[in-house]
């Protein structure tokens, strides 16, 4: 694949992150990213046939980054809390400085009824991921004696996805940053040990 081709195809997966963070995936169309990058409609079917091609590119794609960031975490810091606050941490700037405003995979959660089985699969395949890692990052913390539990640590995870999504979506209602950040601190005293 030459680099303009490689090129052409990264670009046409990151205005369409962008799009889907925006609009959803129901929001968005191949006329947007034509028009928003000059080029023709049958350039972007050269590159991905079908939108449900495009967005499941954008879906790994966004898969991948946060399994690098986790392992990223895993690698800055052996702390459990540590690792914990460097996830809402992230979050909280990338909606301070809107540079990821929602998660991608947030946004398609919410259109899951809606959206092609191969998608919605991907979409739910990033949430196992992120509760698996949870689940273990609790289970630390427990064992280091900086996290403490009321509920198995499997439901724990899913309480802190649900308050870290949570936290988002009332960030965005309100076009309110801190209201993640206040949230995140609740959730943290919380099980902080």
């Amino acid at each position: 694949m030459s680099a303009a081709v490689g090129n052409t195809a990264g670009k046409l997966v990151d205005g369409a992150t962008q799009l889907i963070m925006r609009g959803g995936y129901n929001g968005f169309s191949y006329a947007d990213l034509a028009q928003r990058y000059g080029i023709r409609k049958p350039s972007i079917h050269h590159h991905f046939p079908s939108k449900v091609d495009l967005v499941m590119a954008v879906v790994e794609q966004g898969r991948a980054r946060i399994r690098a960031q986790i392992t990223a975490v895993k690698e800055s810091s052996p702390d459990a809390m540590d690792q914990l606050l460097t996830y809402t941490g992230y979050w909280e700037r990338c909606i301070r400085d809107q540079s990821a405003p929602f998660c991608l995979a947030g946004v398609l959660a919410a259109e899951l009824p809606s959206l092609p089985d191969q998608v919605a699969t991907a979409v739910q395949g990033h949430f196992a991921d992120l509760a698996e890692w949870l689940r273990n990052v609790l289970t630390l913390g427990v064992q280091q004696g900086s996290v403490r539990l009321d509920q198995s640590p499997d439901m724990e995870a899913e309480d802190f996805m649900a308050a870290v999504y949570g936290a988002m979506l009332v960030a965005r209602a309100f076009d309110d940053p801190d209201r993640f950040a206040r949230i995140i601190e609740s959730l943290i005293a919380r099980i902080r040990n």
